[in-house]
């Protein structure tokens, strides 16, 4: 059953979304940049208050994705794609996305342990996670 509402361009557009910013990763990434983009249509808090739809999750600005600014994102999504975006948006939760709202790669470097006064949540091959504090009330 979906965590969240969607429709089928707003799972072609998690999708693309998921593939653009961790295929290299492998469905484990990808399924983890679910999460987070899930996440931050659940939460009602910090940056994603009015955050309520997967296409604003998407296309968040400021504070969104790198890949939306890159051609790469605007490739068709394939029907693996589509599924892994399904699976996260009927609630399947990966750790250390399980609860994250950010991630980014440090090019090599340790994570930090606070990104945005967000505390690490975890790595996964090329991306620490980060999750709000229990006390910022998002879930």
């Amino acid at each position: 059953m979906a965590v969240v509402s969607y429709n089928e361009k707003e799972v072609a557009l998690l999708a693309r979304l998921m593939r653009a910013e961790a295929e290299g990763e492998g469905q484990k990434g990808m399924l983890l940049v679910g999460n987070v983009g899930i996440n931050r249509v659940r939460a009602n808090c910090l940056d994603f208050k009015k955050i309520n739809t997967i296409e604003k999750m998407v296309f968040q600005n400021p504070g969104g994705f790198e890949a939306t600014h890159k051609g790469y994102f605007y490739q068709a999504a394939r029907e693996i794609d589509k599924k892994l975006a399904k699976r996260v948006i009927n609630g399947e939760r990966v750790a250390p996305a399980t609860k994250a709202l950010w991630f980014y790669n440090p090019k090599g470097e340790p994570c930090r342990a606070k990104w945005w006064d967000q505390w690490n949540s975890g790595k996964y091959k090329n991306h620490c996670f980060y999750a709000p504090l229990d006390s910022e009330n998002c879930y």
